[in-house]
């Protein structure tokens, strides 16, 4: 199972997209302590111990575990040129069966925001899912008013599917969040109608 986890590295053009390690402790906390005011309004509220070194102990943990069970694909996403972390990726709620889906989240610390990071980090993320996994659908959600996710979302090749009520807590409040799904085989739009 080690060799499998470290097996998983995707290549994007200017990244190295990786499983979390114990040392990228001090940069993911300054990066998360640094971006707060940034990332704080779209995610779930942040626990107490959220920038602990235990609390990151726990994420490397479940990270593993999660890769080895396949129930989740948890990358940081490290620019090649200097090692640096700028956010993270992960592919989580994986079902298979009849399903072969799952579910995206992702986050950018604050200065690397809005630089194409993100969109190749989904890009390699979505081909791995559909290629070396096998899934036919990636779904994804956030705010409504959440206008620079929503436009990655699209660029990525997700499609707007609805709105879920009450989806998540965020912020300590229980939010309506648009969903987005990218399928392998997207046929949506699309008319057999000569």
């Amino acid at each position: 199972m080690l060799g499998q986890r470290r097996k998983l590295r995707l290549e994007t053009e200017r990244m190295t997209l990786r499983p979390p390690q114990h040392s990228d402790f001090r940069a993911w906390t300054n990066l998360r302590r640094d971006s707060a005011a940034f990332l704080q309004p779209w995610e779930p509220t942040w626990a107490e111990d959220h920038l602990s070194r235990k609390s990151f102990t726990n994420r490397v943990y479940w990270a593993q575990r999660a890769i080895a069970q396949g129930s989740a694909v948890p990358l940081f996403l490290i620019r090649r040129e200097d090692s640096q972390l700028l956010g993270a990726i992960t592919l989580d709620h994986i079902r298979r069966g009849p399903a072969q889906s799952g579910t995206t989240g992702y986050w950018t610390g604050q200065p690397f925001a809005r630089q194409g990071y993100m969109r190749e980090a989904i890009k390699a993320l979505v081909h791995h899912a559909f290629t070396a996994m096998d899934l036919s659908r990636i779904e994804a959600g956030c705010l409504p008013e959440n206008t620079p996710s929503r436009r990655l979302l699209e660029s990525c090749g997700y499609k707007y599917e609805g709105v879920a009520q009450s989806y998540l807590q965020i912020a300590g409040r229980w939010r309506n969040h648009v969903l987005y799904a990218n399928l392998r085989s997207d046929r949506r739009g699309r008319t057999d109608a000569g």
